[in-house]
């Protein structure tokens, strides 16, 4: 079996994700970078979350400031470093190193710091130190092979002791560090860079070498906040998130009814795109409220209105946002994106997601970002927050301004290919009135409506309704209620003919059969007429017959009764 390994983490959010588990644990390693790049605070911060989290006593050693000056300058991130040193977690101890007494000889050595650093490791059984930074120490020395030699001489009586180092390094003007050296002899090594690009500042981390270890080798970008160091590592390019086919809904039930009723899927991605005016926060916003209203958590970043405004602008269409805010359902997040750069972006977004654990994610608008960077680093920030929140099961809202040139829309940042569902809003004038279309451009794995409904906006919510069709095109807005108006004139017309139509039927329905009814009467008669000559005939027969009958009987011969007498 092939021995791993060992790592100790750094606590450091992000940085121990892409590095598979921290530094490597009991060797040292090398922060290098220019000055304000982090590397001290990066340094301290492995120190003191080492002795905090992982109950692991820390030893820093400074040659440039005094142990005062570092409690007061990691104080504003929280760190207590006189109760550390208090509870025997933390050692610090400064060097003051004077060129000047430095004899450059061929007998030079660090017996003395070895002596002085020793002493505090065993003092409070350090598994950690900390060394800045390392030019101060041998600023005095110019003969590489000496300098060669003590720097191994340090690395190796470390690596003796069996505690994990963190050195720090000023960086070169061609090499990493100034004496260009430390890089070879480190078993990890850190560059730390503080870029500035279009007024806009970035910092970076890269991983140079790590050895024994596989570990990513991208740039990523950090944040230095009241919380400490955090750090972006790239997400994985590999699909193969899970999916949920459980609905939510969008607030709007119009706009649900289109979604084959039900709304969109849990974790996926949503763009509502439209020229300005059209609604796009409007909707935003029904959906951050549908959110609230299921007791799911929803975390809005605003790049264009404060959270103040927001809340105010959304009452006028029937939504209290405040009530959310406070249950803490809902955080709205605002800012300018000129505020930092895109990396830092998404940084925040990371770390705030991670924080506050939302369910749903509202970016309003997506647009303005294309004013730190260019179309394709948007689009690779976008496309990444898109797969870190399809990890997390985070359904994602964007809006985008569009543009509209020679009847045809402009497309947003690149991310329409990307999303699994689109909704397009735009402007329709007609008869000298603008109003709202709305379009479902997109929606994957669902059935959805291909028609288009006019967008309305009012006191009492957002609605959608079915456009009429006319011999010029579609009708909306007061072409639509004057065809309504028609439509229901042209109903009560209808109405009134069949009634009348009704009433004259009915009518001659009437006379129809009354005179069937004399008709009939007539018939009636004229058969009581006919039967009673047919029984007169044929009683008189019968009386014929009885008397002829009666006739031929009194004219037979027979005995006479006057013979008797």
């Amino acid at each position: 079996m092939v021995r791993q390994l060992e790592k100790k983490p750094t606590g450091i959010v992000g940085f121990d994700e892409i590095t598979g588990g921290g530094l490597p644990a009991g060797r040292p390693s090398l922060i290098c970078g220019g000055a304000g790049a982090g590397k001290t605070l990066f340094s301290i911060e492995f120190i003191i979350r080492g002795a905090l989290q992982y109950k692991e006593p820390g030893v820093i050693l400074t040659f440039e400031e005094k142990a005062t000056d570092l409690e007061t300058n990691v104080a504003s991130l929280g760190f207590n470093l006189k109760k550390l040193q208090k509870d025997k977690l933390v050692w610090i101890d400064h060097i003051h190193v004077d060129r000047s007494e430095i004899a450059e000889t061929g007998e030079y050595d660090l017996d003395g710091l070895f002596i002085r650093l020793g002493y505090a490791i065993d003092s409070i059984g350090a598994k950690r130190v900390m060394l800045d930074t390392i030019e101060n120490l041998f600023s005095g020395l110019s003969n590489e092979g000496i300098l060669r030699a003590e720097l191994r001489r340090l690395f190796t009586w470390l690596k003796d002791k069996g505690v994990t180092t963190i050195i720090t390094g000023e960086k070169g003007i061609n090499t990493l560090t100034r004496q260009g050296l430390e890089e070879y002899v480190s078993d990890c090594v850190l560059l730390l860079e503080h870029r500035v690009i279009n007024q806009i500042s970035t910092r970076l981390l890269r991983v140079v070498k790590y050895r024994g270890s596989v570990h990513g080798t991208n740039e990523y970008p950090f944040l230095i906040d009241e919380q400490g160091i955090s750090v972006l590592p790239v997400t994985s390019l590999r699909l193969d998130n899970e999916v949920s086919s459980q609905r939510v809904s969008s607030g709007i039930p119009t706009l649900d009814a289109m979604l084959s009723g039900s709304g969109f899927f849990r974790g996926s991605s949503i763009l509502i795109s439209g020229t300005a005016g059209t609604g796009k926060t409007s909707i935003a916003a029904y959906f951050a409220d549908a959110s609230c209203k299921r007791k799911e958590r929803c975390l809005y970043f605003a790049f264009e209105e404060s959270p103040r405004q927001i809340v105010r602008n959304m009452k006028s269409i029937g939504i209290d946002l405040q009530k959310h805010e406070d249950a803490g359902l809902l955080k709205i997040q605002s800012s300018r994106p000129t505020l930092q750069g895109l990396e830092l972006h998404l940084l925040t977004i990371h770390k705030l997601v991670k924080q506050f654990k939302p369910r749903t994610v509202i970016l309003d608008p997506i647009t303005n970002l294309v004013t730190i960077g260019s179309m394709s680093e948007v689009k690779s920030m976008l496309i990444r927050l898109i797969d870190f929140l399809q990890v997390e099961k985070i359904t994602v809202l964007f809006t985008a301004l569009v543009y509209e040139k020679d009847n045809t829309v402009q497309t947003d940042e690149g991310v329409s290919s990307l999303v699994d569902a689109w909704i397009l809003v735009r402007d329709i004038e007609a008869n000298g009135e603008r109003n709202r279309g709305i379009y479902i451009m997109k929606s994957r794995g669902m059935q959805h409506s291909n028609r288009v409904r006019e967008f309305v906006i009012t006191d009492t919510g957002l609605e959608l309704v079915d456009v009429y069709l006319g011999p010029k095109g579609i009708l909306v807005g007061s072409a639509r209620e004057a065809e309504q108006l028609n439509e229901v004139t042209g109903v009560e017309l209808r109405t009134h003919a069949l009634s009348f139509k009704d009433r004259v039927l009915e009518r001659k329905k009437t006379v129809l059969e009354a005179k069937i009814a004399s008709l009939r009467e007539e018939f009636e008669s004229m058969q009581d007429d006919l039967n009673k000559t047919f029984r007169e005939e044929e009683l008189t027969n019968a009386i014929m017959e009885k008397n002829r009958q009666q006739a031929g009987n009194k004219s037979k011969p027979g005995k006479s009764n006057y013979g008797k007498s």
